[in-house]
């Protein structure tokens, strides 16, 4: 992974405790519209963090095999995950 590992470790454990504390929202019954708030911002760490890993694999999986024989079969993987995203 060419990504910043570092970067997309913080992100992947402030989500981690994020999910942790919706869980503790649900256990205590907490208001829907508050839970729900809290699912929208840990996607949106999610999403970045997957930015993040999808940015550095185009800049560097992708643009190295630009220049080989398997250039067709990374750009399929990218459409495919567009193709996830846009769902």
């Amino acid at each position: 992974m060419q990504a910043d590992k570092s970067q997309i470790t913080r992100l992947l454990k402030t989500a981690r405790g994020q999910i942790d504390g919706i869980l503790k929202m649900i256990d205590d019954d907490r208001y829907c519209v508050d839970i729900s708030n809290q699912i929208m911002a840990t996607q949106a760490i999610l999403k970045r963090a997957n930015k993040e890993i999808i940015g550095a694999h185009m800049k560097h999986c992708v643009h190295d095999a630009l220049n080989q024989e398997d250039a067709n079969q990374k750009i399929n993987e990218m459409i495919d995950i567009i193709d996830q995203l846009m769902k």
